[in-house]
C-alpha cells in the first residue's frame, strides 16, 4: 500500500492519548508496528504498559476509531501486546524527563500548577464533598485537574468520584493517577492498599512518606490545578504539607456553629505558621432552604446549625494575618449533595442547577481565576557575586 496512507495512519495514531498518562501513544513508544496491506486493512500492534491494563478497552476503542477515519482504510486489525521490562524502563525515563526520583514537581521553581489544600479544623464538615465538587467544577472550565486524597485515615474521595474500587497502574516505580469520567485524575492511599477494607494505622514518619509518595512518585503530567483533601485538624499531614509544598494555598471549610468555627480558625492558623496563604473560607451546611416557602416563590432559610461561623473564621483570620481572607461561599444543605457523594456523581456534575452546585461552581471560578503568587515559591536564583 502507498506510503501516504501509512503516513496518515501514523498521524492518526499520534492523536490518540493514553487514558492514564494523557500523552500520545506514539510519544510513549506504545505503537510497536504498523502495516497497511493491499486491501487497505491496517495491521498494528500497540503495547500496553502492563498486563491487565484496566483501560485497555479504551485504548482499543480509541485506536480503532482514529485509524478507521483515515481515507482509504478498509479495516483495522489491532493486537494489544505488553511492554517488556526494558521498554517500561524507557517509558519511565520519558515520563520523568531523566530527573531523580522523590522530587515533588509542584515544589520546583517555575512550576505553574495552582495548588489548593482543602483543610478543616474538625471532621464531619463536608471537606471531601467540597474538594471533589471544586475539582469537577474546575474540570468543567476546561482545566486539567488532579486530586490527592491526603486524608490518610478517612480516604473517601475515590468513592465520591466513582472510582472506589479502581487501582492505579504502575510503570516501574512511577504510579499513574486514576482517571475519572469527568477528566479529573485522582490518587488516594485507599487505592494503594491491598484491600479496600484494610485499616490504615500509621504514625508521623509513615504519614509523611505516604504524602511524598502521592506527590513525587505519581506521574501527574501538566496540571493546571492540584487539590489536596487534607485530614481534619493540625496534625502530621498538615505539617508535612507545609514543609513539602510551602507555596500551596489553603481553603478552610467550616460549618456555621460556634464549635466548628473555633477549631477551623486553628486550621487556618496552622497554615499560616507553615508560611502558606489562606485564600478563603467555605461555609458548608450553611442553611436549609425552606421547602414550603420555595414553592411559594419566597426565600426562607432554616439555620439548622446556627449562623455566622464562616464569617467569624474569615474575620478572625483576616485580623490575625493582616490580609483579607474572604468567605468564598455559603453552601446550603442539599439532599442532592449527599446523594451525589454516595453515588459517586458529585452534584456539580449530576445536578448543576441545584443551589449547592451553583455556590460550589462560583467558588471554583473564584479560585481558578486567582493569579499564582510568588509566596513560598523558589525562584531558582543564585547570586553571582557579593556586593
Amino acid at each position: 500500500m502507498s506510503s501516504p496512507i501509512l503516513e496518515q495512519v501514523n498521524a492518526a495514531l499520534a492523536t490518540v492519548n493514553d487514558p492514564e498518562i494523557k500523552r500520545p501513544i506514539t510519544d510513549l513508544g506504545m505503537v510497536d508496528s504498523v502495516r497497511v496491506d493491499d486491501t487497505g486493512t491496517v495491521h498494528l500492534t500497540v503495547l500496553l504498559t502492563v498486563a491487565g491494563c484496566p483501560l485497555k478497552d479504551t485504548i482499543d476503542r480509541d485506536v480503532t476509531a482514529a485509524v478507521s477515519r483515515v481515507e482509504g482504510v478498509t479495516g483495522v486489525e489491532l493486537e494489544l501486546g505488553v511492554m517488556s521490562a526494558e521498554q517500561r524502563a524507557g517509558l519511565k525515563e520519558v515520563l520523568s524527563d531523566g530527573k531523580a526520583q522523590r522530587e515533588i514537581p509542584f515544589a520546583q521553581p517555575g512550576n505553574l500548577t495552582k495548588v489548593f489544600a482543602i483543610a478543616s479544623g474538625k471532621g464531619g464538615v463536608g471537606k471531601s464533598s467540597v474538594t471533589v465538587n471544586l475539582a469537577l467544577a474546575m474540570a468543567g472550565q476546561g482545566l486539567r485537574v488532579g486530586v490527592v486524597d491526603a486524608d490518610i485515615y478517612g480516604h473517601s474521595v475515590p468513592a465520591m468520584l466513582g472510582v472506589a474500587d479502581a487501582r492505579p497502574t504502575q510503570v516501574e516505580d512511577l504510579i499513574m493517577p486514576v482517571p475519572t469520567a469527568s477528566g479529573v485524575s485522582v490518587i488516594s492511599i485507599g487505592m494503594l492498599k491491598p484491600r479496600r477494607d484494610q485499616v490504615v494505622a500509621w504514625r508521623g514518619p509513615m504519614l509523611d512518606r505516604a504524602l511524598v509518595q502521592m506527590l513525587a512518585d505519581v506521574y501527574w503530567g501538566d496540571l493546571d490545578v492540584l487539590l489536596l483533601d487534607l485530614p481534619p485538624g493540625t496534625g502530621d499531614v498538615a505539617i508535612s504539607l507545609g514543609q513539602h509544598l510551602p507555596g500551596a494555598e489553603v481553603v478552610v471549610v467550616t460549618t456555621p456553629q460556634e464549635a466548628a468555627a473555633e477549631v477551623a480558625e486553628r486550621a487556618g492558623t496552622m497554615a499560616s505558621m507553615m508560611h502558606q496563604r489562606v485564600v478563603g473560607v467555605v461555609e458548608n451546611m450553611s442553611y436549609l432552604p425552606c421547602p414550603h416557602c420555595a414553592g411559594e416563590g419566597k426565600e426562607h432559610r432554616l439555620e439548622v446549625f446556627g449562623s455566622g461561623g464562616g464569617r467569624r473564621v474569615a474575620d478572625t483570620l483576616s485580623a490575625r494575618f493582616g490580609y483579607d481572607v474572604p468567605v468564598l461561599g455559603e453552601v446550603p444543605l442539599d439532599i442532592s449533595l449527599r446523594e451525589g457523594g454516595d453515588a459517586g456523581k458529585p452534584i456539580v456534575d449530576s445536578d448543576p442547577t441545584a443551589p449547592a452546585a451553583m455556590v460550589l461552581s462560583r467558588v471554583a471560578e473564584t479560585l481558578s481565576g486567582r493569579s499564582r503568587g510568588l509566596a513560598g515559591m523558589q525562584l531558582g536564583l543564585t547570586p553571582s557575586s557579593k556586593f
